[in-house]
């Protein structure tokens, strides 16, 4: 597969980095490590919509760019590689999702999305039930009830895409998250990212599409996840390697300790595989090819080697590493969450064996 970075791409990696860069800083994030802010900076949300951005992967019908998932995941990198406190995860991967199965009744919510008017979110994650595509939530005569865990950026969304079975059939379902019968209670996560527990009482909701439209969407939704994770990798890496050059102990940086070579390297390492497993998602995402094997390979990749890094650029900086003033500690706790959301490595390892078992085990590195 070729992985060469064209024009286009380079110009959208270089405009968000610029843009993420110069607005969101250890200093600016130190603010959200509180519970009492919610971690969303409305000033950068509504950059990242006036350069464009948001739309990166919406219609020009609906005011987007018209580019692909492939282009989108660029910006997600970026989003990961400063840990910038805004959806654009849950939000874009939505609105990609309403772009695919909507209809007309629609536009008006992805023209919002590009203006950096909405924010969406996606309910999929539920109690003591590990199988993300089997969900227990039911829909009856376009009524929702049942509960969703961690869904993240409920109290600031307007629209809500849900993961649901209705007569024995899974689907993807959008609702309503400010109806009554939707009910919200605010968790508390390592990360501080907003994410709530949601109930829900027959609330309306409206079919967007069926199994195919849930794997459509958690493929691309999974592989996002990854898409952030080599960002904040790939940043974990760099701190340590300016930190180990710097830091001097018996006159010399610790950097030229083998040790440190040898650990240091191992995690570059890491960070190379990972970016080529979730290039290959991406690629085949992009590319409306069958994926699922690509996407258990990436999110096994994003588990594992986000732990390995987390771990090791820790040790690397001894007591730095958990350091409040620092920035590590922050990367840690992301690579934990992402590490865990939408299914554990061990969860995408048993998708794996149950493909090699069934003989459908495929996958072009």
């Amino acid at each position: 597969m070729d992985f060469t970075i064209t024009d286009e791409e380079r110009d959208i990696t270089t405009l968000a980095s610029q843009i993420l860069t110069d607005n969101v800083s250890p200093q600016d994030l130190h603010q959200y490590d509180s519970r009492d802010i919610t971690r969303f900076d409305a000033a950068l949300w509504g950059q990242l919509a006036e350069s464009g951005l948001l739309g990166i992967a919406i219609s020009e019908d609906h005011g987007g760019m018209g580019f692909g998932f492939g282009h989108l995941c660029l910006l997600i990198e970026e989003c990961g590689r400063v840990l910038a406190p805004v959806p654009v995860v849950p939000t874009c991967l939505s609105a990609l999702a309403i772009q695919q199965f909507g209809g007309a009744a629609d536009s008006a919510v992805l023209a919002d999305v590009v203006s950096g008017k909405a924010v969406l979110s996606a309910a999929i994650h539920e109690d003591c039930n590990d199988d993300i595509y089997a969900p227990t939530c039911e829909v009856a005569a376009g009524r929702l009830t049942g509960a969703k865990h961690g869904v993240p950026y409920f109290e600031q969304a307007q629209s809500l895409l849900v993961v649901a079975v209705e007569g024995g059939e899974t689907g993807l379902y959008l609702a309503d998250p400010a109806h009554e019968s939707a009910q919200g209670t605010a968790l508390w996560t390592t990360t501080m990212e907003p994410q709530s527990y949601v109930t829900f009482a027959g609330t309306p909701a409206r079919k967007l599409g069926d199994a195919a439209a849930v794997t459509w969407f958690l493929e691309r939704y999974i592989t996002a996840l990854c898409a952030y994770q080599v960002g904040a990798c790939e940043k974990m890496l760099r701190l340590t390697a300016e930190y180990t050059t710097e830091r001097q102990q018996f006159g010399v940086p610790i950097a030229s300790f083998q040790a440190v070579g040898h650990r240091a390297a191992n995690c570059y390492i890491d960070a190379t595989c990972l970016r080529l497993v979730v290039q290959q998602a991406v690629s085949k995402l992009d590319a409306g090819e069958d994926a699922a094997t690509a996407v258990n390979v990436a999110k096994s990749w994003c588990g594992d080697a986000s732990h390995r890094i987390s771990t090791s650029t820790q040790h690397l900086h001894g007591g730095m590493g958990v350091d409040r003033d620092y920035s590590l500690w922050r990367y840690a706790l992301w690579a934990k969450q992402n590490e865990l959301q939408l299914g554990s490595t061990t969860y995408h390892l048993r998708q794996l064996g149950d493909a090699i078992a069934a003989g459908d085990f495929d996958i072009d590195l």
